[in-house]
């Protein structure tokens, strides 16, 4: 498909939604930001949340494409996590068929496969295909996003590709991130890719560089022409010697979820 000219971006005012604002344009986006509260520097961005569905469906009216980034993004009560992530979406794919929005870019998460065991030296790469074994509530919701997408491409015929997004920071900050880490510029290439590849339906891949320490299979992602050019492997001496190596004796360093599966981040609000 075409390169989309307007791009949703939900989430713009988090962590990841502002690393995208600085990087996308320069893939030929316009953005229209969209995020529960304001952006400095961005007066015409959208303020309002996932909940009301007026405000919803406009924004999303004439735009070529959405990338979801916006909700909870670490774990919290399940309440919470219901009305931001699982209704929230919701209300973000009906906006869509509402409107005649055909392509989703969806960030769902490794925590979908969070306590799946890591790979040992010799094993094969984790495939998208695997069981999902979401860590927390948060996992879940991803869980229920996947296959939210699922059912609108086959019924509304929305083309979505979710993006199990491992860590997108500037740099890895644990030995852990040094297998899931996705630079932010590796990360517009993918989100790039997902917005225009021709695709149909709803496809899984998952996000992350070219980490020679990688986890897991990248070959879904590729194969929507993302090359990712960034690996983790320079900042692994550094962290390696401040942490030590991966003790697979620990939960939290033995599965795919991290932290998550013992002690998992708590939003705060």
């Amino acid at each position: 498909m075409p390169a989309p000219r307007t791009v949703l971006l939900t989430g713009a005012a988090g962590g990841l939604g502002t690393l995208m604002r600085g990087l996308l344009p320069s893939y030929g986006y316009d953005l229209r930001l969209l995020d529960l509260r304001p952006i400095e520097g961005e007066p015409d961005a959208v303020v309002a949340d996932l909940a009301d569905k007026e405000a919803l469906r406009a924004a999303v009216r004439g735009v070529d494409a959405i990338l979801h980034l916006a909700g909870i993004s670490l774990e919290s009560t399940f309440d919470k996590i219901l009305r931001a992530n699982i209704e929230g979406t919701y209300n973000l794919y009906e906006a869509a068929r509402e409107e005649g929005v055909n392509r989703v870019v969806f960030a769902s998460s490794n925590h979908t496969v969070g306590w799946t065991p890591t790979p040992r030296e010799g094993d094969p790469l984790l495939p998208v295909t695997a069981p999902r074994r979401p860590d927390t509530f948060y996992g879940l919701s991803k869980c229920f996003g996947e296959d939210l997408a699922q059912l609108y491409a086959d019924r509304h015929g929305i083309d979505t590709v979710s993006v199990r997004i491992g860590s997108c920071f500037p740099e890895p900050t644990t030995v852990r991130m040094l297998s899931v880490w996705l630079s932010p510029a590796d990360g517009a290439r993918l989100f790039h890719a997902a917005l225009t590849a021709p695709v149909r339906g709803h496809t899984v891949v998952y996000g992350s560089s070219a980490n020679t320490r990688l986890w897991w299979d990248l070959g879904p992602a590729r194969a929507l022409g993302y090359t990712p050019q960034d690996d983790s492997e320079p900042f692994a001496g550094k962290l390696i010697a401040e942490q030590g190596e991966l003790d697979r004796s620990d939960p939290a360093q033995a599965h795919f979820g991290g932290a998550f599966v013992v002690d998992p981040p708590i939003w705060p609000h």
